[in-house]
């Protein structure tokens, strides 16, 4: 009986951008916790024996209603992490059509589909003060969720209409929401290269104030998500608790900032510009990797 219960809370999930950071390691996590996945990228399959494990692919423009409808057909779960990653390499346009239109399509197809959950990942980026025209700091650190939004960027825009699109799925349907707000994500590849600098020297704080996240915390928090029975549609930044360099958070920010960003209690000296309080809280999410993991004191990848 106890294996017939775990097998019935397996789900059908699917994921778009499979093929990116995020995704490829949000269906490698789905996978390995049971689900049955269906992986949905832009790019074009092959006709070759699948490799060992690897999950059913479906290749799908979702800016195109007709293809989001097609891929969502069956779905208990949608996880959309689809998207153009940043407002610098395309035009304006390109990144909120793309991006806002995508999402449009998939929450309307679940909903119209009777998909029980949506998992949206967003971005950190939603406040604003990432890509502004007009640059701006932000009110307090740690930022959370109740921090104030005024996006300037089309990816920003886009991201932050996304969280408004399920809330609106939510008021018209049993659908329930989770979007995901992930903090700069790292992996094996790119630790040296992205954070390395600021381990080094905490100048380069960026506007996530030293913060970052590892791909596979991120992938467990969107497990969780998936299988999250949370009502409505809540909103979680996902960043790891510690910060870049493990630097006394507030030494840096009076040394770097002054008092144009109010300091709030933090959870630790070491703490991330970003907190992830409200994760831990409510979806029980607790990451375990950090750049300690892969990086030396001197922002060095460890050796093996």
């Amino acid at each position: 009986m106890l294996t017939l219960l775990l097998k019935e809370s397996f789900m059908r999930v699917v994921v778009t951008g499979a093929h990116g950071k995020v995704g490829r390691a949000a269906v490698k996590a789905l996978m390995e916790a049971g689900h049955e996945v269906t992986a949905v990228d832009l790019t074009r399959p092959v006709w070759e024996r699948p490799e060992p494990g690897a999950p059913r692919y479906q290749q799908a423009d979702l800016t195109d209603a007709g293809q989001a409808f097609a891929v969502v057909r069956g779905a208990e779960a949608v996880v959309h992490a689809a998207a153009i990653p940043d407002p610098t390499a395309n035009p304006p346009q390109v990144v909120f059509q793309n991006n806002l239109m995508a999402t449009f399509n998939m929450i309307e197809a679940a909903v119209r589909c009777g998909v029980s959950r949506f998992v949206h990942i967003s971005s950190e980026t939603v406040p604003g003060f990432f890509f502004p025209e007009r640059p701006f700091l932000p009110d307090y650190a740690p930022v959370d969720e109740d921090h104030p939004i005024r996006p300037q960027d089309p990816y920003a825009l886009a991201k932050h209409f996304g969280e408004q699109l399920m809330d609106a799925a939510v008021r018209r349907s049993d659908i329930r929401c989770i979007s995901l707000r992930p903090s700069w994500v790292q992996h094996e590849g790119n630790y040296e290269r992205n954070l390395g600098p600021v381990v080094r020297d905490p100048s380069q704080a960026g506007a996530g104030l030293w913060s970052y996240i590892d791909v596979y915390d991120l992938a467990d928090a969107i497990v969780l998500a998936v299988e999250s029975d949370l009502p409505g549609h809540e909103v979680f930044y996902i960043a790891s608790p510690d910060n870049a360099g493990g630097h006394d958070f507030a030494a840096a920010l009076r040394q770097y900032f002054g008092d144009k960003i109010e300091l709030r209690p933090l959870a630790r000296p070491d703490a991330s510009g970003i907190s992830c309080a409200k994760a831990h809280r409510m979806l029980g999410w607790n990451p375990k990797r950090s750049w300690r993991d892969y990086l030396d004191e001197n922002g060095r990848t460890r050796s093996a």
